[in-house]
């Protein structure tokens, strides 16, 4: 049997070269994709380490979609994922100390909290400020979910995901 995979994720990444001139320096799948099983993937497209975010110039600048990462984003940073549930995927009840920008790209997928449900539709976004929450598709086909994880101030309530720590699987690319 061959390893699951999600769908490609097509990545273009913009710069400049070594006259400052704007171009596309990257297009093509998103290279690196964590499965903490079949059926549940996330692809990471970016990250940053710092705010203000570094830009540097020229064409041999690091790929940031490259990095490996846990759950979290890196200090003081952020982490751009795409992820992709298959129907009948049970989720994993998980917490972490970061505002989670979310937009529902296709199907449907529901997010459980400690005592509620929300569903999420294409189109549907949401701003997810460190709770507890599962992500579980009940729908009839893949939901795939865009989420920015921006770095925050730790809460100081339940039990997050330790830092270093990951709610799945390690990187593949």
């Amino acid at each position: 049997m061959s390893e699951w995979k999600p769908d490609a994720i097509r990545r273009i990444v913009t710069g400049h070269d070594g006259s400052n001139v704007a171009k596309v320096l990257k297009d093509g799948p998103a290279p690196t994709y964590r499965s903490r099983k079949a059926g549940t993937a996330s692809t990471l497209i970016w990250c940053t380490d710092s705010m203000p975010a570094d830009i540097p110039i020229g064409e041999n600048a690091e790929d940031m979609g490259l990095r490996v990462l846990g759950t979290y984003p890196p200090d003081n940073g952020t982490r751009f994922i795409v992820m992709q549930i298959e129907p009948g995927e049970p989720g994993v009840m998980h917490r972490t100390e970061t505002i989670d920008l979310i937009v529902c790209i296709e199907g449907e997928i529901d997010m459980d909290m400690d005592n509620s449900t929300v569903k999420m539709k294409a189109g549907d976004t949401m701003v997810q400020r460190g709770t507890n929450h599962s992500w579980v598709n009940r729908g009839a086909k893949a939901a795939k979910i865009a989420i920015v994880l921006i770095d925050a101030k730790p809460l100081g309530i339940g039990h997050a995901v330790p830092r270093g720590g990951v709610a799945d699987d390690a990187p593949k690319h």
